[in-house]
């Protein structure tokens, strides 16, 4: 059995429900904000910037559709590609973001994309391979952990846009 490829299929076929989800998302709905405090992308004077707090504040603030994005493309798929590969689909690191949803549900599909085509192109002894010391406490997971990893972040997150979304409409189609 394949192990790779039966991840990759399933981390495709997760990338696949996200984007049909993301189909004909506006600017309004991108930037809602469902409750008062919610973490979102704000113009500042460095630019476009996600909402940040470390640590992470507990509870975790509720984010918008637009801090979603954000968070799948850049802090997490990006940074790993970036970290693992040197590269990067959406060219932004940081906080750095889009105040647009076309343009979010663009730069995160080359985030996927960019993402998917390194772990692609990796062996299965590649996969087995540790991460290595500059990945600090994660040194010694492997990259095919990298991989589930990648594949649960979308997943959660994209699970949350998918209900940010049926939320948004419950209330404003009514």
């Amino acid at each position: 059995m394949d192990v790779a490829a039966s991840v990759l299929a399933s981390y495709d076929q997760t990338w696949a429900q996200l984007r049909d989800r993301l189909a004909n998302l506006d600017d309004r709905e991108y930037l809602w904000e469902p409750v008062a405090g919610c973490w979102t992308v704000r113009g500042t004077a460095e630019g476009t910037q996600a909402d940040w707090a470390d640590p992470d504040p507990i509870p975790a603030p509720v984010t918008t559709i637009a801090w979603r994005t954000w968070h799948i493309a850049v802090d997490a798929l990006d940074s790993y590609s970036r970290r693992a590969f040197g590269m990067s689909g959406t060219g932004h690191t940081g906080r750095t973001w889009v105040s647009s949803a076309d343009e979010a549900a663009a730069l995160l599909r080359q985030a996927v994309d960019s993402f998917r085509t390194s772990m692609g192109r990796l062996d299965a002894a590649a996969l087995d391979r540790r991460l290595g010391a500059s990945w600090g406490d994660y040194a010694d997971h492997t990259y095919l952990d990298l991989l589930l990893h990648a594949h649960r972040e979308m997943t959660h997150h994209g699970a949350e846009i998918a209900l940010l979304r049926d939320l948004y409409h419950a209330r404003h189609d009514a």
